[in-house]
């Protein structure tokens, strides 16, 4: 297999392969079995002369060359630090804790003495997921299930965008590649960006991601509406006196907290291109009823009515029925907002509220309003617009294909699956690529995508599950990783190769809406002895994680929302993962 020419990561010398992925990229394919044309992969930064491109320090255009050698390095990862709680009982305050050390694992090749030495650069990028961006007043938010299950509702949900700012931030602040230091090709969110498919949340995203300013507010413009000024003590209150059920957890009164969490914010955007994948979040209201959804939904998405609290007997079977996918159109939660007409607070209507479709989804990204530093629509394109799909490929490097899956099931259910089409057309563009190292991208996991429903505008196209798509990729001898999402958890798992194949790494990463908030660096390198490796580091917002309460700035209260999301009732201690599925080594065996 013909593989790129790459040079020693100490020289730090930058090939044509680099000066591509500085471009941001080119656009292959958008899941419609042809090329795309020049100006749908048209990328947002210019490329340099052949001449000049050795003296490109690094693969962004807004990076300044830094000052001392940049591998490896340690500063700004969850190597040298991760915020840890430094009190034991109570609302748990955090500080700096000992970062996590990194784990070499063989489990599909062994790791050979003196690699280090060796091993050039190939690729470097960061995955981002779950950001799940929330407009925290919209109606159709299901707060009141807190009454069945503490962890329906999470404290920190009003600072969302303030973490995910915080998390640009750190990633701007990158290096580069914490093992190689090699340039930071693109960064690739794999789903779940909004959370509740809301098109004031999708501008939100989109302005992070890109830059720009945020009012991370929804209905009244001056006055936050919603179930944290509610008197209602389920909820934590944090501007009033309420003796809420939080407050007796330990959750602090905040004076201005409301009146701060609404203020309008500022996103650098991202000093590197950037693509996205679609999630279930994205793709459906509530990220589980599907596209043929109850058109009342909507108008109450926009309407002037919230529900607000529900007992507890109702809202338990509410909840089941949306885990178990018995009301994929929604009509039965329909039925239930109704049944509550005369228990539902008055807030102000939003248009800006209504559910967006795919094709807004892509549209959105193509605006030029939200391009960045490109490229131009995020790996979407104008193809996918005609064919109506939301997957594509994408050019990395000389000898590294990125493609892009759409694993929502628009029948309805937070579970995914793909179709006949989608599997036939990532099998033919591995195969079109058979010469090129290849990285999957998508929002579910392997083992969450057991939902098979037909999709409602493919209705005789059969549905494969998870397990079809690892069988598909183990038979590949070019793939060496699916990075994904939707767990909310780090998990790294290892699949054989059968048919030819050598086996691929399956890296899922946790969400950076419950805690610990993290995003994930991936860097390719050759080891120059039959093998390859594949280094996983985990980064955390650039938000400090020592809090003051008495700092309600956008950087105060991005600490905060660490700090909230740590002390959630309900929230996990092990979403972080075991140390195998965090700051790692995957050794593979070389195609």
């Amino acid at each position: 297999m013909s593989r790129i020419r790459s040079v020693a990561t100490s020289a730090l010398a930058v090939n044509r392969r680099t000066v591509l992925a500085a471009t941001g990229a080119a656009a292959v394919s958008a899941g419609v079995g042809y090329a795309l044309r020049p100006t749908d992969s048209q990328a947002a930064t210019t490329t340099p002369a052949a001449d000049t491109a050795a003296e490109a320090p690094v693969a962004q255009s807004r990076r300044a060359p830094a000052a001392a050698p940049l591998a490896p390095y340690t500063r700004g990862t969850t190597v040298a630090t991760v915020a840890a709680p430094r009190t034991s009982s109570g609302f748990r305050r955090l500080g700096d804790g000992p970062g996590w050390a990194r784990v070499v694992r063989g489990d599909l090749a062994a790791a050979k003495s003196g690699r280090a030495g060796r091993r050039t650069a190939l690729a470097a990028f960061v995955q981002l997921t779950d950001m799940h961006i929330i407009d925290a007043q919209h109606p159709m938010r299901l707060e009141y299930l807190r009454s069945t299950d503490v962890h329906a509702w999470r404290p920190q949900e009003a600072l969302t965008v303030h973490g995910a700012i915080a998390l640009v931030e750190r990633i701007n602040a990158l290096r580069g590649a914490p093992v190689t230091g090699a340039p930071l090709h693109f960064a690739m969110t794999t789903g779940d960006n909004t959370d509740n498919n809301a098109k004031t949340e999708l501008e939100w995203f989109l302005t992070v991601m890109s830059g720009g300013r945020i009012s991370a507010n929804s209905g009244d413009p001056r006055h936050y509406e919603g179930v944290m000024n509610s008197g209602i003590k389920q909820y934590w209150q944090p501007d009033t006196t309420v003796r809420d059920a939080d407050k007796q957890r330990g959750f602090p009164h905040l004076d201005g907290f409301l009146a701060a969490a609404i203020r309008e914010l500022n996103s650098p955007g991202l000093n590197l291109p950037w693509y996205s994948t679609v999630g279930n979040h994205d793709a459906m209201p509530l990220g589980c009823y599907g596209s043929h959804a109850d058109p009342w939904l909507t108008e109450y998405a926009m309407g002037g009515k919230k529900l607000m609290s529900l007992p507890a007997a109702e809202a338990k079977k509410l909840q089941d029925a949306i885990k178990t996918a018995k009301d994929p159109k929604g009509v039965g939660f329909r039925e239930l907002l109704k049944a509550h007409a005369r228990d539902m607070r008055s807030v102000t209507p939003d248009e800006n509220r209504a559910p967006y479709t795919p094709t807004e989804y892509l549209k959105a990204h193509l605006d030029p309003a939200h391009r960045g530093l490109g490229p131009v629509g995020h790996g979407y394109s104008t193809a996918n617009l005609d064919a109506g799909t939301q997957y594509y490929s994408f050019r990395i490097a000389d000898d590294v294909i990125g493609i892009s899956l759409d694993t929502t099931d628009a029948g309805g259910h937070y579970e995914g699956s793909v179709g006949t089409a989608q599997l036939k057309w990532l099998e033919k563009t591995l195969k079109d690529n058979k010469d090129s190292y290849a990285i999957v991208f998508s929002h579910h996991t392997s083992k969450s995508m057991d939902n098979t429903r037909p999709d409602p505008a493919r209705p005789g196209e059969r549905r494969h599950s998870g397990a079809e798509v690892v069988s598909l990729l183990s038979r590949q001898r070019n793939v060496l990783a699916w990075v994904n999402g939707h767990i909310h958890r780090n998990d790294i798992t290892a699949h054989s190769g059968s048919g030819g194949g050598h086996g691929f790494w399956e890296i899922s990463t946790a969400s950076h809406v419950d805690y610990p908030q993290l995003a994930r660096v991936i860097e390719l390198v050759d080891n120059k002895d039959g093998t390859l490796s594949l280094f996983t580091t985990c980064v955390e917002s650039s938000a400090p994680h020592r809090t003051d309460f008495a700092d309600l700035s956008q950087t105060g209260l991005a600490a905060l929302y660490r700090e909230l999301s740590f002390n959630a009732p309900g929230a996990s201690t092990t979403l972080g993962g075991a140390a195998r599925d965090r700051n790692t080594e995957l050794v593979l065996k070389k195609g």
